[in-house]
């Protein structure tokens, strides 16, 4: 007995041994190997379908456990408005991003997914989550340090959800207000929308001063990776047609759209999102020389890109109507992970063939996907694949509604106050007999955030998400003695007949995003023009105006004491209030040129005909009546 058990001891020994040493020989799961050593282990390892499944980003909708393992996914998205469930909590998003994460873990090597949302304004698509305001607003704000606070709180917000990576910022540069993505861009100016870029180390972290140029970076499990986009020039199509073409020469690309993406790189960001517009009648999504030779090469960009949603698909015209050449293009200009987002069988189909066939080289795919795994190793997504429960309660947190209202009141511009400068309506008296609140936005919550709200146009009410209208605001803000009557659309009699002591009017666009906010005529819609006619033709009245962009409102203009532009706020209205009645005073400057015609557009500051209503960096001043 005793001698039989001996050998099998020695055997037991042995198979223990070769057990560790292959445990040990798997350098890719070993925190503590170099980051090139990991990533060059693992990419040994995979087979053509594993590599072409980590460059594929999937709807979560179609994203089962099953579709993860079987297909090697690398990557999950929720489009616009795409959720668990109705006002679903942090704890349901939580559940579901873990269930699909754990698809990815089951499979051969265990690579983990990375989920990826449209946190535009604030986590965005999720109930109750603070919504800051659009960026319209916060390039007024021209304050470095309160953006990236707001990117703090964002990627905390976002990881509060199980959620790892956002689809921002959005560094374009709007010179043409008629595009329906002029909100999602910081300003005209690219200086300031450099500035702006202090959101992705807000996001991501800080990355070292002596860190290698280009290599992305991401802090750890309370930070996000982070994706610039669009790359590039999305902000100077022409007309402002979204997902059109941008006329302008290689200095001119360089000089006005491309400086941004020079501090997103020092910065360490993570990913690049390509642009659906062209540059001079070429598809960014099939530019190798912008997205290879510049991006990649020139400025040493090492983290990976992505398409934007079908992105590839509309390289042609129809959508899709050559896929084969749309994959064999777009990647082969150097993009990493497709947004397919939902016929993922059809893309790794004809991609895997066209690698088989020599259409595409495998180095390119070896390229996308060491980019790839480079980003989830820097961000430690395979020592913490899983969601942090622990923080839930900071989805909405008192702290982060508190910095969105101090946004606001950052991001307000006053362009008139009183009909002579001797005289001014601002700030308004707490204490009068009664006020009169009226237009379409000022109980709206809905309005008063915009797109990319919940849903992906956005909606209107108040039982969207969770927020204080302007309308609760002014409620709370003045004296208790005081008489507030709120009427959405008075009529002229009804105005003069109340004595009211003033009225707040709170009018401006419907929420809307892309191309479904793409306007040639800049109006405010009926009856935003009715309501200031009425109201403000009566006694004296103070515009707010909530909209993405300047808007035409020089045949109002003689009527109105006093006009704010407020852009979008998002959830927190007393950040408007606090100005209004003088706790704080307005600081904010245009961002933006305020034209008086749309004949005019575009027209940017710098440019030799430069006639607006409102020049860039206007904005009244007022002294706070707090103390």
């Amino acid at each position: 007995m005793g001698a039989i058990s001996t050998p099998l001891v020695l055997v037991l020994l042995f198979c223990c041994l070769v057990s560790v040493s292959q445990a040990e020989y798997l350098k890719y799961k070993d925190p503590k190997r170099p980051l090139n050593v990991r990533i060059k282990d693992l990419l040994k390892r995979m087979t053509l379908e594993e590599k072409i499944g980590q460059m594929v980003q999937i709807e979560r909708s179609v994203a089962t456990p099953q579709v993860m393992k079987k297909y090697f996914i690398g990557s999950v998205l929720s489009g616009g408005g795409s959720v668990p469930e109705t006002n679903a909590s942090a704890e349901t998003w939580i559940q579901m991003v873990n269930g699909i994460q754990n698809g990815s873990l089951s499979t051969r090597l265990g690579i983990p997914m990375i989920y990826g949302i449209d946190a535009v304004h604030g986590h965005n698509n999720v109930y109750k989550a603070t919504i800051f305001p659009h960026n319209v607003g916060l390039g007024v704000t021209r304050d470095p340090v309160l953006i990236k606070k707001i990117g703090d709180a964002t990627a905390l917000e976002v990881r509060a959800t199980g959620i790892q990576y956002v689809f921002a910022p959005c560094i374009a540069v709007c010179r043409d207000p008629r595009w329906g993505r002029c909100y999602e861009s910081y300003s005209e100016d690219p200086k300031i929308v450099q500035a702006m870029t202090e959101i992705i180390p807000g996001l991501q972290g800080d990355i070292s001063d002596n860190s290698r140029k280009g290599v992305p970076f991401v802090a750890g499990k309370n930070k996000v990776a982070a994706c610039a986009k669009h790359y590039v020039g999305d902000g100077g199509t022409t007309k402002g047609i979204n997902e059109n073409n941008t006329v302008v020469s290689y200095n001119g690309l360089l000089r006005i759209h491309m400086p941004a993406y020079h501090d997103s790189i020092v910065k360490g960001v993570s990913t690049v999102m390509v642009s659906y517009s062209s540059w001079n009648g070429q598809k960014m999504h099939a530019n190798h020389f912008l997205v290879t030779d510049y991006l990649k090469n020139k400025l040493k960009f090492m983290g990976f890109v992505i398409s934007d949603w079908l992105g590839i698909d509309r390289i042609t015209s129809p959508s899709h109507s050559n896929y084969s050449y749309s994959i064999q293009v777009g990647v082969g200009a150097g993009i990493d992970m497709i947004m397919v987002p939902f016929n993922f069988t059809e893309f790794i189909d004809v991609l895997t063939y066209q690698v088989k066939n020599n259409i595409i080289p495998v180095s390119r795919i070896d390229d996308a996907v060491r980019r790839i795994l480079r980003v989830k190793f820097v961000m430690g997504l395979f020592e913490n694949p899983h969601a942090d429960i622990s923080l839930v309660n900071q989805l909405g947190s008192e702290e982060h509604r508190q910095l969105a209202r101090e946004a606001v009141r950052k991001s307000l511009v006053l362009l008139k106050n009183g009909k002579s400068a001797e005289k001014p309506l601002l700030p308004l008296p707490k204490k009068a007999a009664k006020i009169l609140v009226a237009g379409s936005h000022a109980d709206n919550l809905g309005y008063q955030c915009g797109g990319w709200t919940i849903t992906w146009q956005g909606g209107g009410g108040n039982n969207l998400t969770v927020g204080t209208t302007i309308l609760d605001a002014v409620k709370q803000a003045i004296d208790p003695a005081t008489k507030v009557v709120y009427n959405e659309n008075p009529d002229s009699n009804f105005v003069k007949s109340n004595n009211f002591s003033y009225a707040i009017v709170i009018v401006g666009e419907h929420p809307y995003a892309e191309t479904f906010g793409d306007s040639l005529n800049l109006t405010i819609p009926e009856p935003g023009p009715s309501t200031i006619t009425n109201v403000c033709g009566s006694i004296q009245c103070v515009v707010v105006l909530i909209t993405g962009r300047p808007v035409v409102i020089q045949p109002y203009l003689s009527k109105i004491d006093a006009l704010v532009a407020a852009w979008l706020p998002g959830t927190e209205g007393q950040g408007v209030t606090d100005l209004l009645f003088g706790d704080y005073g307005f600081t904010g400057k245009l961002a933006r040129t305020w034209f008086k015609t749309v004949d005019q557009l575009p027209m940017n500051v710098g440019d030799k005909y430069y006639d607006p209503l409102f020049p860039f960096g206007f904005g009244l001043s007022t002294n706070t009546t707090r103390y």
